[in-house]
């Protein structure tokens, strides 16, 4: 009998922890009684007993404390939530994490649950990704890593990290079809009413464009003039001239200020427009394309394609409110 634990702590995103269990449990439903999960809710509070409550409010009772666990199982993984980022470290938990990660088959993260793998040293050296919004602070915190922030989900030898929220159950069907075989695991994605394996990365669902520099800088003065116009050619000449500087020594100060060619912006910021144009509108796709200032509709879906690993019309019908207004 498999069993998985799902560590869970103060503030944990409830949907971090139930969509996982979710997964396995429906798997249940599709396995014989000897080859059925066994699912634990491990909890990290402050006293083994106490309940758990969640950053939406709703309260967990965990199955058993990490301090009164100390057999491993054949899949840990952490849930995250939003007091990850600042949390500090808890010594007796980096141990626990340590030898469950040693001992156990599979171990890893849903969403920034990263940062406790990260405190304990399980992702030194690791290619590992987490929810878009906390992948520069986990950067930041813990540069050793190899961080994919684009990615849905992925697996370095045991460890596997998935992105934010919903990315768990991605992950956990994505374990399940290894363990239990694709059939059991599109048959828990039907009644689940998920995808099976998701299109493209995280960055159709993050901002492609923030921070932006500050407003009066010179590379804020050209952002703002670049959103503007975006539907006019855009070249590093015209944009100097902005600036009063040399075709050179403008591009040299903006990709030092914003961290990115001004050719890679203007391709940014046409792709956000587009998409906003995808989510609110339903002009066709040359529309958007010449509104947005691509040459066309070849140039705006090859874009689209590279950028957002996902086609135009996908993300239109994935995030476009149906039927979408003219």
């Amino acid at each position: 009998m498999p069993s998985v634990y799902l560590l869970a702590f103060p503030g944990v995103q409830s949907l971090d922890v139930s969509g996982p269990l979710d997964v396995f449990a429906e798997a249940n439903r599709f396995l014989l009684p000897q080859a059925h999960y066994r699912l634990q809710v491990i909890g990290a509070g402050p006293e083994p007993g106490a309940s758990i409550a969640c950053s939406n409010g709703m309260l967990l009772g965990a199955h058993r404390h990490f301090s009164q666990t100390d057999e491993t199982a054949d899949l840990l993984l952490v849930a995250g939530g939003p007091v990850l980022v600042k949390q500090a470290p808890d010594a007796a938990l980096n141990a626990w994490l340590q030898r469950q990660a040693q001992a156990t088959p599979c171990y890893g993260s849903i969403c920034n649950g990263a940062f406790l793998l990260a405190r304990a040293g399980l992702l030194d050296g690791k290619r590992a990704t987490t929810h878009w919004d906390d992948a520069a602070a986990l950067a930041r915190q813990f540069p050793q890593i190899r961080l994919e922030p684009d990615r849905i989900w992925l697996r370095d030898g045991r460890l596997v990290t998935s992105a934010g929220v919903t990315a768990g159950i991605d992950l956990s069907l994505a374990l399940l079809a290894e363990e239990a075989g694709a059939e059991v695991a599109l048959n828990v994605a039907k009644r689940l009413v998920v995808f099976m394996q998701r299109s493209g990365g995280q960055s159709q669902f993050s901002p492609y464009l923030t921070p932006y520099a500050e407003e009066g800088s010179l590379v804020g003065r050209v952002q703002q003039y670049v959103l503007a116009h975006l539907d006019q050619k855009l070249t590093v000449e015209k944009l100097a001239d902005l600036v009063a500087a040399s075709p050179r020594n403008f591009a040299r100060m903006f990709a030092r200020d914003a961290r990115m060619t001004p050719a890679e912006f203007i391709e940014r910021a046409r792709v956000d427009a587009a998409r906003a144009m995808l989510e609110r509108s339903a002009l066709p796709l040359k529309s958007v394309a010449i509104g947005c200032g691509f040459r066309d509709a070849g140039h705006l879906r090859r874009v689209f394609q590279k950028r957002l690993g996902t086609s135009a019309q996908q993300y239109r019908d994935s995030f476009s409110p149906a039927p979408p207004a003219a």
